[in-house]
């Protein structure tokens, strides 16, 4: 390999693709499982040499041993893993969001294949999920995806070990304002399913002949989309808000 480039050439080349790989197979977006794995190889591959002249500075030097080779390869998959991963999972507020809608809307057993989310979710779920990658990429948050690969290098930098308690600590906290959050933009259709049980149940006392099942249903999927499409736009705003702060633990 002498001829065409330098072993430290080839060992920062190694270095940069192993975070950029790991990091586009999980990230949203290109990082769907619908996008086959030979184009986000091929994305990432295009970003390692995009990035090379300006990362490999920083580099270090070739280890001596294969062992210390290999660790540094390791522990750039994991930094990318854990960085896309984290990303992604802040889609769990839509995936939330689109479960509750369905579970009280009575639409909780229409499954759709979601891209993004789950081999199996909800369609409201789907619908919602889609939505939000629309969003990653009409209002360009999709740059700061790059931008925060670019940072990666600084707030984690080739010299440090993994901080896997940061990392831990940050999954945790993503998890728990998901969850917060998928409920609070399902509020509106959950306060109304809850005022129409509570209507249903009195009139079922009041009338045992009331054919609730017939009666309801049909009443809940009406008016619990009409309420999801009212406020679709601010479901969105709200959340690409929420994304765009998350990425700024990575961009700074």
């Amino acid at each position: 390999m002498e001829p065409f480039a330098t072993t430290q050439q080839i060992y920062t080349g190694a270095l940069i693709f192993a975070r950029l790989a790991s990091l586009v197979m999980t990230m949203p977006g290109i990082g769907d499982p619908s996008v086959p794995p030979r184009i986000r190889l091929s994305f990432a591959f295009v970003l390692t040499l995009l990035l090379t002249p300006v990362i490999a500075p920083i580099l270090p030097v070739i280890p001596p041993e294969i062992s210390a080779i290999a660790g540094a390869i390791i522990k750039e998959v994991l930094v990318g893993l854990m960085i896309g991963t984290i990303l992604r999972l802040f889609l769990m507020v839509l995936a939330t969001a689109g479960e509750i809608v369905s579970i009280q809307t009575t639409l909780s057993f229409a499954q759709t294949a979601a891209p993004g989310i789950a081999p199996g979710s909800t369609t409201v779920g789907t619908f919602l999920g889609l939505i939000g990658l629309l969003l990653i990429m009409a209002t360009d948050l999709h740059h700061m995806f790059i931008a925060a690969i670019v940072r990666s290098y600084t707030i984690f930098p080739f010299t440090r070990d993994l901080p896997v308690a940061d990392a831990a600590e940050l999954a945790i906290q993503t998890v728990s304002q998901s969850f917060k959050m998928g409920l609070q933009l399902s509020a509106p259709v959950a306060a109304f399913a809850l005022i129409v049980n509570i209507a249903v149940g009195l009139v079922g006392r009041v009338m045992p002949q009331f054919q609730v099942f017939f009666v309801a249903s049909p009443l809940m999927v009406l008016f619990g989309l009409s309420i999801l499409a009212a406020t679709l736009g601010v479901v969105g705003l709200v959340w690409i808000d929420g994304y765009r702060v998350l990425l700024r633990h990575f961009t700074g």
